[in-house]
């Protein structure tokens, strides 16, 4: 980790030199290459009202992260290479202090099609509450439990368009596996998790080829997505001979999914739904639901949005998030100031066992640069039989600020 660190400090320097060397060019000559350096930097407070549930844990953590990005376009804007870097720094948890590449990847656009090859993040779907469709890259667990940050993939990645939709293929290699915070942090499990004995169904381990197809077209009102992925599944099952330490394990699946969206006025129409096929078991699972969106409350220039949204999915308590039989209303609120002022939130529900979740974020700009940002999530009624109860006492609420370069 030191040596991680250590690299964090030494690139930074240099990608700030960089882009002034460019910068100067451009006042001699015109340049072939065009450059931009910009990214944030972020301070995190978290308070966890709750006592802690196991040992070594604390109730208020800091912690700070650095995320930089580097654009480089060339040839006219047909070749491009973007570097998006990652990393956190954590007051007590030693897990959570981590870094990665989210992307770096080049880039080739032509006429209809176009070809990356390097890290990159892939986002299929349209939902709120959960993303049953979207399995191209690992979620960084350390980053939250409810898995929505993402690691970056190696990948070849090529993109056709035609006049009838939009066709992606992806060929991609070593598997990331799913971390969770340390013995020091707050929103994991009780038990130990050896990283080292991680075991694969394929023969090739993390190295085994992942293939994945997608089709997507908009028409009328309407935007659809087709896909299909045959790999290493992202979501482990958990394994243990003595109880206290366990070892995750990840099975080949083959699995096809629909994400569609039809938009009527100000009402949203969203669906995302999954049929995925291992030796294990054969899954289904979908998220239905719409959002309304009531525009310029009173001529006062605010939106006012109302989700509602049905989760259902028959892995049950294999799920780390829970979503496997549970309502989500919410709503999201622009203000649509100067300040980009907004907020969402909602609770969702369990309809068998009633274990309740709730979120708010917020969010507001200070000045051109800086943006202040509210965090709440939190549990009640935690059913034992959910993944959940595992971090029942772990509500919190988190204050950040982040500056912008």
């Amino acid at each position: 980790m030191c040596i991680k660190i250590v690299v964090w400090i030494v690139f930074v320097p240099i990608l700030f030199q960089i882009n002034e060397c460019l910068a100067q060019n451009k006042s001699i000559q015109e340049p072939k290459i065009y450059s931009e350096i910009s990214g944030y930097f972020r301070i995190d407070y978290r308070y966890f009202p709750d006592s802690a549930l196991y040992p070594r844990q604390h109730k208020s953590y800091f912690s700070m992260v650095f995320q930089p990005e580097v654009y480089l376009e060339w040839n006219k804007g047909k070749q491009l290479l973007q570097f998006v870097g990652f990393a956190r720094i954590d007051q007590y948890d030693t897990e959570r202090t981590h870094a990665d590449i989210r992307e770096l990847y080049w880039q080739a656009i032509f006429k209809n099609w176009e070809l990356s090859v390097g890290l990159r993040k892939i986002f299929w779907g349209v939902t709120e509450s959960n993303h049953v469709v979207d399995i191209i890259n690992q979620a960084d667990a350390l980053e939250g439990f409810d898995l929505e940050k993402k690691l970056g993939q190696p990948m070849i990645h090529f993109s056709w368009s035609p006049s009838w939709g939009t066709i992606d293929l992806f060929a991609m290699t070593y598997h990331r596996q799913l971390k969770f915070p340390g013995q020091q942090g707050r929103l994991r499990p009780p038990f130990d998790l050896d990283y080292n004995n991680t075991s694969y169904e394929s023969e090739l381990d993390e190295y085994n080829p992942d293939l994945a197809i997608r089709w997507s077209h908009s028409f009328s009102v309407f935007d659809i997505g087709i896909s299909h992925f045959h790999g290493t599944s992202r979501s482990p099952l958990f394994e243990s001979s003595d109880g206290i330490t366990f070892s995750a394990f990840y099975e080949l699946i083959n699995q096809t999914g629909l994400d569609i969206q039809a938009s009527t006025g100000p009402m949203f129409w969203k669906a995302e739904i999954i049929y995925r096929v291992s030796k294990r078991k054969n899954i289904n699972a979908f998220t239905v639901g719409g959002e309304y969106t009531f525009s310029n409350i009173f001529s006062s220039g605010i939106d006012i949005g109302l989700i509602a949204e049905y989760n259902f999915d028959n892995r049950g308590q294999e799920l780390i998030t829970g979503l496997d039989d549970d309502f989500f209303f919410g709503s999201r609120l622009a203000i649509n100031d100067r300040q980009s002022t907004d907020l969402i939130g909602g609770i969702i529900i369990d309809r068998n066992n009633q274990t309740l979740r709730y979120f708010i974020e917020a969010n507001r700009r200070l000045g051109d640069s800086w943006k202040i940002s509210l965090e709440v999530s939190g549990f009640d009624n935690v059913a034992d039989t959910e993944f959940l109860y595992l971090i029942r006492n772990d509500s919190f609420a988190q204050f950040s600020l982040t500056k912008f370069f």
